[in-house]
């Protein structure tokens, strides 16, 4: 395979598929159950578990936790199927990095955009006649 080759193989998109098969709670974990299924067809199963106590310190909704945890699945295609992986304090951390930054971008962006409140009070109700 050619250097193009192998990166063009990289940058295709996945073929595998992740679909939740539910969840369970273990001792201070919510463990997500996922099935693989890749062209193929074949079904393999997965899990990832994480730690609610770190996703509440780190603000991380329960709801979001599902895609997080498949978004972690995603990653590590790499031919190795892992029957557990664990959606760790790193991954929370940036996760709730990222959100923290994106709301100050949207705050910013929102606060360029506001007339100044004294533009507004000296334009008139009515227009003259």
């Amino acid at each position: 395979m050619t250097q193009t080759q192998q990166s063009l193989a990289e940058t295709k998109p996945s073929k595998l598929q992740y679909m939740l098969a539910g969840f369970t709670q273990v001792a201070g974990f919510r463990v997500f159950a996922f099935e693989r299924m890749g062209e193929d067809r074949i079904r393999t199963k997965c899990a990832v578990r994480a730690n609610l106590e770190q996703a509440r310190r780190y603000g991380i909704q329960v709801q979001d936790l599902p895609l997080l945890c498949r978004s972690l699945l995603e990653q590590h295609e790499n031919g190795v199927q892992t029957p557990l992986l664990t959606y760790g304090e790193e991954e929370m951390s940036r996760y709730a990095k990222n959100c923290t930054e994106n709301r100050e971008a949207a705050a910013l962006k929102k606060k360029a955009f506001r007339k100044p409140v004294a533009a507004v009070a000296e334009t008139p109700w009515r227009a003259p006649h």
